[in-house]
């Protein structure tokens, strides 16, 4: 793969359908070698964005740029894309559909039977090559169809919503993976609602609602932007400070402690000289970084 600074550039994207903006001026940079989280609540522009990226769909207006250059079909073979909705013939045999899907990028011969006999092997699904789709479970589906996306080794790797339809044990097996192809140097594009995997394997994300960006940039630049704005405290006594929206945003309880996020404008010492006048005990009052979640919550709103 060619070693630059942006596997990918959007500059000032826009695609509406009829009357509604789906994706509004939007611009972002993915630096080659990273994992990239293109995160925001449903019906924000994500997948949209997805679809432009991979030229199945073409913007109103903007630039979108790929390995340097405007996207073309010889650069579209250096993308492996696993789409949101998902699609498998139904009564063809695992082996038979990936052998196809293989085709489509140029695998043949003896390298595509080894190529699908290791992926098969990697996603514990080996016993499972001569089944029908039918036959497989939603995430064993899932697998299949992340198979056909990497099969052909691609330099930028994009998933929508990879980990849907994954058991806990699944989306770790997942999540290994994609760090594997990230030690390989790919790029990896994924979208997803599970915020605490996104903490763990992005380097970068953007935030997308309503059609537009609100933030941007690496998980560490953006975490220290919010500072340590959420709480962890154990309290005995009257809680009822929690409950004012003036100071808290967010709470959650833990087995031994509770999690406060602190609202927009509000600090903890305030938040501690409620309390105290409420006349609660406070045994335990620690700052902590919020989570990716936290902000997620935040940002949404």
């Amino acid at each position: 793969m060619n070693d630059q600074a942006n596997t990918l550039i959007l500059s000032n994207v826009t695609k509406s359908f009829d009357e509604f903006t789906a994706v509004n001026d939007l611009s972002l940079s993915v630096r080659a070698g990273r994992i990239f989280g293109l995160l925001g609540p449903n019906g924000a522009g994500k997948t949209t964005t997805i679809r432009m990226i991979v030229n199945i769909t073409a913007p109103d207006s903007g630039r979108i740029e790929l390995f340097g250059r405007k996207v073309t079909p010889e650069l579209q073979d250096r993308i492996g894309y696993l789409p949101e909705e998902r699609g498998l013939y139904k009564k063809m045999k695992v082996v038979d559909q990936l052998k196809f899907f293989g085709s489509l990028k140029n695998l043949t011969g003896k390298a595509l039977n080894e190529t699908i006999d290791r992926w098969l092997e990697r996603v514990k699904l080996t016993e499972w090559k001569d089944k029908k789709a039918t036959e497989l479970s939603k995430g064993m589906q899932q697998k299949i169809q992340f198979i056909a996306a990497v099969m052909h080794d691609p330099d930028l790797i994009i998933l929508d919503e990879p980990f849907s339809g994954l058991d806990p044990i699944n989306v770790e097996l997942l999540k290994e993976i994609i760090l594997e192809l990230k030690a390989t140097q790919k790029t990896i594009i994924f979208s997803t609602h599970q915020m605490e995997v996104a903490e763990k394997i992005c380097d970068d994300i953007c935030l997308i609602k309503r059609s537009r960006k609100v933030l941007d940039g690496s998980i560490r630049q953006i975490k220290a932007g919010f500072g340590r704005n959420s709480v962890a405290l154990r309290i005995e006594g009257d809680q009822s400070v929690l409950n004012n929206p003036a100071l808290v945003a967010k709470m959650t309880e833990h087995s031994d402690e509770t999690e406060v996020l602190l609202a927009e404008g509000a600090n903890a010492q305030e938040l501690l000289r409620h309390l105290v006048s409420a006349g609660a005990t406070v045994t335990k009052f620690e700052l902590v970084e919020p989570s990716l979640n936290d902000i997620f919550i935040i940002k949404s709103r």
